[in-house]
């Protein structure tokens, strides 16, 4: 179905199929490992089309990951919505445990910004732009969530964070994602204190 938001003109049916399909193959397989012929014909579009909507392929990858930002930025919208009425820093572990249920859903690769990262080494790449916007805002983020626990330094603790969020992303990926939980729950222990109630 086109989509249509209040910022954003009705989307082309075609140009949807080309970012639908693209996104189930750049990040079940790899960016540079998908060709463009292979998405125009799993598209079922014309090759007209596809560079009608793209101009090139890393336009693609940028589209890809650009949309791939807004469902996070979506996700944690509503989590922190639901989230309101608790505690800051159980916020902060349960946004992490949400991260733990992401990584071991069937299908999980490992995060699309680390992935694609790995295959555009160039960090002046546009690519490599919307990586760092979707860094930024994770940073931020989580920053504003430690401020308001009265962390004393909260960028420092974001920084931690982000790297306890990219080591989950290959973690959960890797290794045993049923185990992560309690791997993280330790870890923001180490990093945030214990919670007043051993129980939490």
């Amino acid at each position: 179905m086109p989509t249509t938001t209040p910022d954003r003109p009705r989307e082309s049916p075609a140009r949807r199929r080309v970012l639908d399909t693209a996104s189930t193959l750049f990040y079940a397989e790899g960016v540079h490992a998908v060709g463009v012929d292979r998405i125009i014909a799993e598209a079922a579009v014309a090759k007209a089309t596809f560079y009608h909507h793209f101009p090139a392929k890393d336009t693609l990858v940028h589209a890809y990951l650009t949309e791939q930002f807004e469902a996070q930025r979506r996700t944690v919208a509503d989590f922190l919505a639901d989230s309101a009425s608790l505690p800051p820093r159980e916020v902060l572990v349960r946004f992490f445990d949400l991260i733990v249920e992401i990584g071991r859903r069937p299908g999980f690769r490992g995060c699309p910004f680390i992935n694609a990262a790995a295959e555009f080494p160039d960090v002046a790449h546009p690519v490599r732009g919307a990586i760092l916007e979707h860094r930024v805002w994770f940073r931020t983020m989580v920053a504003d969530l430690l401020t308001a626990a009265g962390d004393a330094r909260p960028r420092a603790g974001a920084d931690i964070l982000m790297l306890l969020r990219d080591g989950l992303a290959v973690g959960c990926y890797l290794d045993d994602a049923a185990a992560m939980r309690g791997i993280v729950h330790d870890a923001l222990d180490r990093i945030l204190g214990a919670p007043d109630d051993p129980k939490r």
